[in-house]
């Protein structure tokens, strides 16, 4: 075979494979970014509704409230340079509106609409109408505006949430389920896992009250919170009818697997996708990411909340938080990822090939 053909065979092949890679990093970006968008408005109005059942509250308060979500977002140091008071108005302008925050529901919303603009043959027209229709929808909101009007905020993030769920819905209904889909899927659950359980840490952790304050209203508001902010209120009502407890709670949003946005139910989903997506039978772990999302699920299945309370929950949800994202940086290498190929070397190596089967 002449050099020429070996070098157009080559060229082919790379770019093939990097166009394979890019197609599923898109999908499994769009998904996550607009679940992440999801999970801001869930947080972010429950924390404003949680406020407004308080009625007024010192600006000192106000700053332990606020604190510590923007530090569970990892953006409290740059919040601090933009802002000098982490208030309300402050906070969820922050989180909301400002394109320098890379979490913001802006910045999320306009990365999911670049992804799928860059496979925009590879996904439906419904499912890019979306993402077009609440980019077009949040760029044109105005802050000011939307804290002006009555329930505006509220109202403003329940369109963020009812955008997400109808992308949701009209990608079930319409991608094929092929690698692309299991793309999506992957990096939905991925995200909604990570953020359950940081939802979990920020009640624990680091909005835990004082001794005489456990068990009291503020206690309970802020347990009630962490439940709305996951949709989990009504399914957790209906499984446990006494109070809200701080272990039941735990153990519903970690252990259920019936609830979607649950950790374990999470997990299983992500189990049953990278087999898809890595072609391996269900219950063979042959891979370093599969295997270590198996240590995952097998721990949640076999761990009782008594014992998630012994070791601390903070250190558990932690130790799941790592987990989460060393395997979603595996499955982004493997993947997602493809390194720049030198030609000559794999010109080299075919040739070598060759004489060898000659």
């Amino acid at each position: 075979m002449s050099t020429t053909l070996q070098q157009d065979e080559v060229a082919k092949h790379k770019q093939e494979n990097v166009m394979l890679s890019r197609v599923a990093g898109s999908l499994y970006w769009m998904s996550r970014y607009l679940e992440r968008a999801e999970n801001m408005a869930r947080l972010l109005d429950v924390n404003l509704q949680l406020l407004l059942d308080f009625g007024q509250v010192a600006d000192e308060d106000m700053k332990e409230h606020w604190v510590p979500i923007l530090k569970s977002a990892g953006d409290d140091e740059q919040f601090f340079e933009l802002y000098d008071t982490a208030n309300s108005a402050n906070v969820t302008e922050f989180m909301t509106f400002r394109s320098e925050n890379t979490s913001s529901i802006f910045s999320c919303v306009a990365n999911a609409r670049e992804n799928a603009r860059q496979v925009r043959d590879q996904i439906s027209s419904e499912m890019w109408e979306v993402l077009n229709e609440a980019y077009l929808f949040i760029k044109g909101s105005d802050a000011q505006k939307v804290w002006a009007s009555g329930n505006g905020a509220s109202e403003f993030y329940d369109q963020i949430k009812r955008y997400s769920h109808l992308f949701q819905g009209i990608t079930v209904s319409t991608f094929s389920r092929a690698e692309g889909f299991e793309f999506l899927q992957f990096g939905k659950y991925l995200e909604r896992v990570d953020k359950t359980t940081r939802l979990l840490d920020i009640k624990y952790h680091l909005l835990l009250p004082k001794v005489t304050d456990v068990g009291g209203a503020v206690d309970t508001a802020q347990w009630q919170a962490v439940l709305k902010s996951t949709s989990a209120m009504e399914a957790y009502r209906r499984f446990y009818v006494a109070d809200i407890l701080p272990w039941k709670v735990a153990e519903f949003l970690i252990f259920e697997d019936s609830f979607p946005r649950s950790i374990i139910f999470g997990v299983q989903q992500l189990d049953e996708f990278l087999h898809l997506i890595g072609e391996s039978p269900k219950g063979e772990y042959r891979t370093v990411g599969e295997r270590r999302l198996g240590k995952l699920l097998n721990r949640l299945s076999f761990t009782t909340v008594d014992e998630v309370f012994q070791q601390g929950l903070h250190q558990f949800l932690k130790e799941c938080q790592e987990e989460i994202s060393a395997i979603g940086e595996w499955v982004y290498e493997t993947y997602m990822y493809y390194a720049p190929v030198d030609m000559e070397a794999e010109i080299r190596f075919h040739q070598q090939q060759e004489q060898q089967q000659q």
